[in-house]
């Protein structure tokens, strides 16, 4: 374990001379070795070690026992240890988890708290059977390429010293230096997934291939080879398709199929979406003949007049009107006639003829039942009917500033004045509109 382990730091860079590192110590014989070993190594090293535990609360008085069995480890070794306390069955009903997916939330928002206050690295006792059982559940769902690449070595500020070693390496090292340490007992039952995969599954695959744990590590490192490679093309592509509402659905279906995969899946992501398989199918299917794929999360993938965004689901109504009296909005500078000889041919879209302006004008966002009549054509149109023509998102309709009377809008934030709102050679006056308070 101590050759895997010192090879693991250097493969991966996990460690530099004067860094920090809490050891996530759950008291079980991964979590000790892991200890044991960063403690004898320290000086070696460079580093300052910690170490901390969080009790989700779950197996009652045994969890009571593990956490006592961390402190006097922790005491007997002389590091300093953070402790905290949460109710994850609780949390898991609030949020609606799994035991499972709200332990493991618990445990990395409790690791962020720790990094960020001691500016450390956090080490996890992960191991290479840790990473073939994440592969292969992974491969049990459904996965993308993502999901082969395992349990990344080093994230952010997360390592993982023991992802070379496997579970008889561990074991063996805590026998030869006396450890001792504590077992989960739901890690006896197959009442967990992982469990489950660890106790019937795992063998099966070993006694096909002896060398599975390598064998599963290896294409790991394959996949994530792949993956970077995948991600550096999908980079260049979305700032290819980029438009100014959102990505060009034509230039992504000309992509290749993994790109394209590939660019949703980042695209989904960045936008806080966590999708499946089934999702991208749906997603290319609205990119060649325009609908939507609710996302969840209050996400959704539109794709309409031939650009595809994801856009936040709530966002797309009349509600929030903001209304506010043009003459008091501090948004607009009075420009006389003389002024308005002189004045920029481009800013006069954005000037208002001062004699349409009355005290019932106001400075809002859109409203139902909204016209517009096109400044160098005598056609009036509903204000849906202009921001579909113009393909404005629906997500941006209600966040773009008019100037109205009534339902007459006489101006558009980057779209322009009206013909009733227009500046002619014969104006005495008009309305710049500069800025200002515009919320």
């Amino acid at each position: 374990m101590k050759r895997k382990l010192i090879d693991a730091l250097g493969k991966y860079s996990m460690l530099n001379s004067g860094d920090k590192v809490v050891v996530a110590l759950s008291g079980g014989a991964d979590s000790v070795a892991l200890m044991h070993f960063l403690n004898s190594q320290k000086e070696i090293l460079g580093i300052t070690l910690y170490a901390c535990h969080l009790n989700h609360n779950i197996r009652g008085e045994e969890a009571q026992r593990d956490e006592q069995f961390v402190r006097d480890l922790c005491e007997k070794m002389g590091i300093e240890l953070f402790v905290k306390s949460v109710d994850v069955v609780k949390i898991a009903s609030e949020r609606k988890e799994s035991l499972e997916l709200a332990g493991r939330n618990a445990r990395y928002e409790f690791f962020k708290e720790l990094s960020l206050k001691l500016s450390a690295k956090v080490a996890t006792a992960h191991t290479a059977s840790d990473n073939v059982e994440t592969v292969l559940y992974n491969l049990t769902r459904g996965t993308a390429i993502s999901g082969l690449t395992g349990i990344h070595p080093v994230r952010e500020y997360i390592i993982r010293p023991l992802i070379l070693c496997d579970r008889e390496d561990v074991e063996d090292y805590c026998k030869n230096n006396h450890l001792q340490f504590v077992t989960d007992s739901t890690n006896l039952t197959d009442d967990y997934t992982r469990n489950n995969i660890r106790h019937n599954a795992v063998p099966v695959l070993k006694g096909v291939n002896p060398e599975l744990t390598y064998a599963v590590s290896r294409m790991c490192d394959t996949m994530t080879d792949v993956k970077s490679y995948l991600d550096k093309i999908s980079f260049k592509e979305i700032n290819n398709c980029k438009t100014e509402f959102g990505y060009d659905a034509e230039k992504l279906l000309r992509l290749d199929k993994a790109v394209l995969s590939n660019v949703i899946c980042t695209l989904c992501k960045n936008s806080g979406a966590d999708i499946s398989y089934r999702h991208v199918e749906l997603i290319v299917e609205a990119l060649k003949n325009s609908g939507c794929v609710d996302l969840g999360f209050s996400k959704r993938a539109v794709c309409k007049q031939g650009v595809f965004r994801i856009i936040d689901s709530s966002a797309c109504g009349y509600e929030d009107i903001q209304e506010i009296p043009f003459l008091k909005s501090g948004v607009a500078k009075y420009i006389s006639k003389e002024e308005l000889k002189n004045i920029n041919k481009k800013l006069l879209t954005n000037c208002v003829n001062c004699d349409i302006i009355t005290h019932s004008t106001v400075f809002r966002t859109r409203k139902e039942g909204d016209t517009f009549t096109l400044c160098n054509r005598n056609v009036t149109k509903s204000l849906k009917k202009l921001f579909n023509e113009l393909k404005i998102p629906a997500e941006k309709r209600s966040e773009l500033k008019l100037v109205a009377n009534g339902s007459n809008v006489l101006w558009i934030e980057g779209i322009g004045v009206s013909k009733q709102g227009k500046v002619y050679s014969n104006t005495e006056g008009a309305y710049l509109i500069t800025g200002g308070n515009y919320d």
